[in-house]
């Protein structure tokens, strides 16, 4: 914290929406409109759970909500089923855009799985630049609506599945085309980024960025095995390092009476991600909801990231899947100020670590860090 209270008071009256954002951890198949699910389900035949938007958006937060990440991740089973069709992943990406735009978010980068979205005849190629098309048509319409933001695609490859040096190339093919990263998710536990070892090695020698899902639902060998066999750049989530830090409390003669200060002590692996400053894309709304917390507590104050932005981590703020947790940047950033009392310094600390941890040049890094520094200015009243 680095203002008095009343000025964190005085900084959430602030609209958080206005404020621009860098979003790194948001799936295409995780933030479709309710509307266009029911509209491109009934094209196609394909039996969804509610018949109207609302009650739809209702069920995919409250299956969500279970504490499962199996059965947070069933629900994409309808969203993948409307995106298979080039017409179809056009108009998702494109309205993807848009509603990132809506929220004030300036820089995003979309990961998703192509292997998914072949079961109607497309082949990968086809279906990247279908997304690819559908994203430059929604960056075009933020411009329409005077907003302006630019996306990439972060090509991903699902874990269980054994197409890892396939997907790895494909998004090698597309790098000067929208790709700006690779990824690996789907179901962690039991599926080891080490299964994708010669793709992450085919990876490193084309200098092709990678972030990879690990500490959600594994522990700290599936992040430790994530830096090692998967060379990431950054980690997608992540959360679970708290878990090699431990916390002594000790009395403290200065220390209000009845309080205590606690003592941390970062395990090996903790200490390397936090000293290298490997970014972590944490989700502090989809963390809770499929368990990733469970071993700190029951309610998102328990949630580590305050822990581990005070210990100096490189953290970000992230939606994940912005229909399944019922989300938006906004709403995330406005659950950390109210649960973590966070001011507008600390919004632009967290913003600023998103920029430097995004797959970008440095140039345009350091174009966008000042974009974000001189909006975050005026916010305060500080650009006279």
């Amino acid at each position: 914290m680095t203002q008095t209270q009343n000025d964190t008071a005085q900084d959430t009256a602030i609209d958080i929406r206005s404020l621009p954002k860098v979003s790194l951890h948001d799936h295409l198949d995780g933030g479709l409109r309710p509307a266009t699910v029911l509209e491109l389900a009934a094209e196609i035949g394909h039996e969804l759970p509610a018949g109207d938007a609302g009650s739809l958006g209702a069920w995919f937060r409250e299956s969500a909500d279970s504490g499962s990440l199996p059965r947070y991740l069933e629900t994409f089973d309808h969203t993948i089923a409307v995106m298979q069709t080039r017409e179809h992943l056009i108009r998702v990406a494109r309205e993807f855009v848009e509603d990132l735009a809506a929220d004030g978010v300036v820089y995003g980068e979309v990961r998703w799985a192509p292997e998914q979205h072949t079961q109607r005849g497309l082949t990968l190629d086809e279906a990247v630049e279908a997304v690819q098309e559908g994203l430059e048509a929604g960056a075009a319409a933020a411009i329409t609506a005077g907003r302006v933001i630019q996306v990439g695609q972060l090509i991903t490859a699902m874990r269980h599945g054994d197409r890892g040096q396939e997907i790895a190339e494909l998004a090698v093919r597309h790098r000067n085309r929208g790709a700006v990263g690779f990824d690996i998710a789907g179901a962690e536990d039991g599926f080891p980024p080490s299964r994708f070892a010669d793709a992450f090695t085919f990876l490193a020698s084309e200098q092709f960025p990678v972030t990879v899902h690990a500490g959600e639902a594994a522990g700290l060998e599936s992040i430790r095995d994530a830096l090692v066999a998967g060379r990431a750049l950054r980690i997608g989530h992540g959360v679970r390092i708290a878990e090699d830090i431990e916390i002594e409390e000790s009395a403290d003669e200065d220390a209000p009476e009845g309080e205590e200060i606690g003592v941390a002590n970062l395990g090996l692996l903790a200490s390397w991600i936090r000293d290298r400053r490997i970014p972590l894309e944490l989700c502090p709304s989809s963390n809770l909801q499929t368990g990733a917390i469970a071993s700190f507590g029951t309610g998102v104050e328990s949630h580590p990231f305050d822990l581990l932005y005070q210990l100096g981590f490189k953290v970000t703020v992230n939606t994940d899947n912005r229909l399944m947790s019922g989300v938006s940047l906004t709403s995330e950033f406005e659950l950390l100020v109210d649960t973590f009392g966070y001011d507008l310094a600390d919004l632009l600390e967290l913003t600023l670590n998103a920029v430097d941890a995004a797959f970008l040049p440095l140039e345009d890094r350091d174009a966008l860090a000042e974009h974000v520094t001189l909006s975050f200015d005026r916010a305060a009243g500080l650009d006279s």
